[in-house]
Parts: structure tokens; sequence; C-alpha cells
């Protein structure tokens, strides 16, 4: 496909994981991309790479602005940039309630707010924030992410009802647990590593871990100009985990 042909994509969190299959995919599809990213992004698929930490407003205002600089402009934003944590409402302190809300919430306010202007002068303009299952369904141990992904979801909608009226489509896609370097360390941290990947996987009706792939495609769906009417959507990509009840 070359639906994103012409079109300069930037990538929050594209370093690894689901951000970095989601820059490869858009790449492929004819996008110049960059990657922000406190860790270098890989220059084999990324057209710029900058370093940038969405916590620092001077940061994200230099990065953003350096993207539409070198590449022309700002077409479509993604925002998945964003860190975990486990344990009940009572398992966190008040800086780590700060420092997740802060990276996984205030950091898309931050990137958004700095690619306005660009994504005002683009006739694609397009915003694919990654929340998370755990945004529309309880799960043990998950109350610190649960709410900063909620939070996600929330602004997501609030930003779509925003700037629908400028032709900027504002959308969300909400993975399941997906196989991914964070949660292999979350499954490395795990007293016995093996029962804890096979509830992760059983907990998905599918039977195994979604993909980082299989997200990148769902962003790549929402943010391109062929989902021109596609705005306001959190798009569950989780094995079914939402919307299947099985008989054990």
């Amino acid at each position: 496909m070359s639906d994103y042909e012409g079109l300069v994509a930037l990538v929050t969190g594209g370093a690894s994981g689901i951000g970095a299959a989601t820059v490869r995919l858009l790449s492929a599809r004819g996008a110049r991309v960059a990657v922000l990213d406190r860790s270098a992004g890989d220059p084999a698929f990324a057209t710029l790479s900058i370093p940038c930490d969405v916590t620092d407003s001077a940061s994200v205002t230099a990065a953003v602005a350096r993207v539409a600089d070198e590449l022309g402009g700002v077409d479509v934003v993604v925002n998945n940039a964003g860190i975990g944590a486990q344990g009940d409402v009572a398992a966190n302190d008040d800086h780590e309630w700060h420092r997740v809300l802060d990276v996984n919430v205030v950091g898309i306010a931050r990137v958004t707010r700095a690619a306005l202007p660009q994504l005002r002068r683009s006739t694609h303009a397009a915003v694919v924030c990654t929340a998370s299952v755990v945004s529309i369904v309880g799960v043990p141990n998950r109350a610190l992410y649960s709410a900063s992904k909620g939070a996600v979801l929330a602004l997501t909608l609030a930003m779509a009802a925003d700037h629908v009226g400028e032709g900027i489509r504002v959308n969300a896609v909400l993975p399941g647990t997906a196989d991914t370097p964070w949660v292999e360390r979350l499954l490395d941290a795990a007293d016995d590593p093996e029962v804890a990947r096979v509830q992760l996987r059983d907990r998905q009706p599918i039977g195994r871990l979604v993909s980082a792939d299989e997200v990148a495609h769902a962003i790549a769906y929402l943010g391109s100009p062929l989902s021109g009417s596609t705005t306001g959507t959190a798009l569950t990509v989780d094995g079914g985990m939402t919307g299947l009840r099985l008989p054990h």
C-alpha cells in the first residue's frame, strides 16, 4: 500500500515495541517518519530520529519544530510513548502516580499541542493515541496504569471533538496484552515467569499475546487518509478480551 505517500508522520516512543513496528509500517506505506524517543530510533526505517523526552515541554517543542523544518510539516501524530505500572491503588506512592500520568497523559497533550499548528495546515491531519484495553476493562493490579490509559481515551475523545471542525481526526487504539519489551520485563520480574506468561496469554480468547505488528496495522488504519470518516473511535486489538465470553 502507498496510502501514506507524501505524508510526514511522527511517532513518539518509536524506538521499540509497538512504536518501532509502527515506524516500519508507515515507512513501508510511503510516509517519511520521524521517531521521537529518549532512545535512538532505527535509521533503517526512520527518516529522522530525534531524542525527545515527552515530560519536558521544551524538548517536545524543539523536536516537533525540527520535524516540521526538516521534513516539511507534520500530517500524522502517533502518540505512543508510555510507561507501565503494577499494583492496586495502594501500591504506588504519589511520586509514581505523578510520573506515570506525566508520561502517559500529559505527554500526549504536550506533543499534540506542539504539533497542532502543523496539523492545521495538513489536508490529511490525523492523531492516533495508544491507550489500552484496560481503559475500558478492569483487570487486577493495574490501578495506576488503568487510570492513565483511561485518561488517554478520554483525552482522545475530547481532542476529536475539539478539532473535527479543523479537519483533524483523533482516534485511539486499545491493545490487549502485547508481546513487547515492557511485557517481557514484567514477566522477567515475576516469581514464576512461565506461569505469569500463561496467565497473560489465557485471558485473551485467541490464546496468545497480541503482536506489536498487529497493533501497528491498527494504528496505520486510523492514521491513513483512507480512513477519512473515522474520528473519535477507540479500536480494540485485544484478542477478543473485551467482547468475548467463552465457556471454560
